[in-house]
């Protein structure tokens, strides 16, 4: 991975990522994604499904597309500068780009039909819109099964990336019946692993992983069930963790909140304050383990 030194001077783009989860044998398990070798944007690591917030995502038809309300949905995401028509749009970017990254919709038909995935599917690819989708085959958005579970907003002088974004996270499992996988376009590979292992293969350099994946599967691995997952994102608002790149002997360092070089002193989620990148990745300081600490 390599390290980026510029200064962004474009606006955040908004967008949201689903942490798409479920119960396995062994306990909890995340789904992953490889991004595209060629993609601009994290090139070859592993992420959860998610991207930009397009315009079109706050025109649909909340009061007949979505099964909560606006201002429930707004107050979820603690966030008083945004409308609650820009919340809405963000639970609808979330649930498109799950649905058009991973095959995962999370919707009910209105009539109480089931959802015919592949049709959606279909219609899609035929060059339909995600509202238009909605609307012709008559599905409620299921923004329950979504839960805000922390907010990330890229420094100026991102570490992995040319681009700025204002992320927000969700929380959901993987709705029973459907089957996540990978589109073949913008993602070639995917895989099910729970978070210590997926940050074991990360360790052992199987697989790339960027800081936000990293830090938020050392908080998940504190969490054995879906439904542990779900409650903690119930109990709380999601913090808001803006990263504070800075240089240290040479080398760049990622603080968060909690670290003392950060102006946040309260941490905003378990596991290590600070990333350090060596060997072309970032890595806590004092070996693996601390992910856990």
């Amino acid at each position: 991975m390599e390290l980026n030194l510029e200064i962004v001077t474009t606006p955040m783009r908004p967008a949201a990522t689903v942490v798409l989860l479920r119960n396995a044998p062994a306990g909890l398990e995340v789904f992953l994604m490889k991004r595209h070798a060629l993609s601009d944007v994290l090139g070859g690591a592993y992420v959860f499904p998610g991207g930009k917030v397009d315009a079109v995502d706050a025109e649909l038809d909340m009061a007949v597309h979505l099964d909560q309300p606006l201002p429930v949905l707004h107050a979820g995401l603690n966030e008083a500068d945004i409308s609650e028509r820009t919340a809405g749009g963000l639970y609808v970017a979330a649930l498109r780009e799950a649905f058009e990254e991973s095959g995962v919709l999370m919707a009910q038909g209105i009539a109480n039909q089931g959802v015919d995935c592949a049709r959606a599917a279909a219609l899609l690819r035929e060059g339909q819109s995600f509202n238009a989708v909605l609307s012709s085959m008559g599905l409620r958005l299921q923004t329950r099964s979504l839960v805000p579970w922390t907010r990330w907003i890229t420094p100026l002088s991102p570490s992995v990336s040319n681009k700025r974004f204002d992320t927000r996270f969700f929380v959901s499992a993987v709705p029973a019946g459907q089957v996540a996988v990978h589109d073949s376009h913008e993602t070639t590979d995917s895989i099910w692993l729970s978070p210590r292992t997926a940050l074991q293969q990360y360790w052992a350099g199987q697989i790339a992983l960027a800081p936000p994946q990293i830090m938020s599967l050392a908080h998940l691995s504190r969490h054995a069930s879906v439904d542990s997952v779900m409650a903690e994102a119930r109990s709380r608002l999601p913090p808001v963790i803006q990263p504070e790149p800075f240089d240290l002997e040479g080398g760049r360092v990622i603080c968060y909140p909690g670290d003392a070089c950060h102006p946040v002193s309260v941490p905003a989620m378990p596991g290590p304050t600070r990333l350090y990148y060596r060997n072309k990745r970032f890595e806590p300081g004092n070996g693996f383990e601390c992910l856990f600490d």
